[in-house]
């Protein structure tokens, strides 16, 4: 059951309006819509908690469908620890990453198979990608080796010193770097230092910043 599908069936339960659930929400009636349709992709944690309690459905189940519905009659006694809430966001292959600001709409019909989970609350429409090659994989320091997947929030603040997502004219294909400037010139910089800068020139496009950086064992 997807999490729009759950927040629906809470707020059905409840017998409750839109118009009570947003109130006591704290948000507009056509944040609950959009909470409905699915069309809203995040959902801020005191959003969350306060959903929770006008339903009396859990956080947890109505961010990522983990656990019981609700507390069960033995559990009432008890106090929870409440857990941050959770974004679900697309893994995407790095040519679709490429294109990104060419589509119609942020995230079209069939985009991915593919989702994961992140506590990230991101401001614009964000996708993970898996790390390929060894351009970003440093001797020291940061280092983002082959295999991590990042986090891609592509209305994220784009400054110096931030890991980027951009698109070459040269190439299909995004291209993951750390943003650098030197003399008032922006360059895309490896953090493996066998590979050279490329300077950031008009036909180079920005997609997104690198927000989050999770890998398996």
């Amino acid at each position: 059951m997807e999490r729009h599908e759950r927040i629906a069936k809470a707020i059905a339960a409840s017998g409750k309006k839109k118009g009570e659930i947003a109130t006591a929400c704290g948000v507009a009636n056509s944040a609950v819509t959009q909470w409905i349709s699915g069309e809203s992709k995040s959902l801020r944690p005191e959003n969350l908690y306060a959903l929770a309690k006008a339903t009396g459905f859990r956080a947890e189940w109505l961010a990522i469908g983990e656990g019981p519905e609700k507390e069960s009659s033995e559990e009432s006694n008890v106090i929870r620890i409440a857990q941050p809430a959770m974004y679900r966001y697309p893994v995407i292959s790095w040519v679709s990453a490429g294109s990104w600001e060419e589509a119609v709409q942020p995230y079209p019909d069939g985009f991915s198979d593919r989702y994961e989970m992140s506590d990230y609350d991101s401001k614009g429409p964000a996708f993970w990608l898996e790390v390929k090659g060894d351009s970003m994989t440093a001797p020291t320091g940061t280092s983002v080796p082959e295999g991590m997947m990042i986090l891609v929030d592509t209305e994220a603040d784009v400054k110096p010193g931030k890991l980027v997502i951009a698109k070459l004219p040269a190439s299909n294909e995004a291209t993951f770097k750390k943003l650098v400037e030197d003399g008032g010139i922006r360059y895309l910089k490896p953090l493996n230092p066998a590979y050279k800068m490329v300077e950031l020139d008009k036909d180079c496009r920005i997609i997104g910043v690198a927000v989050r950086m999770t890998g398996k064992l």
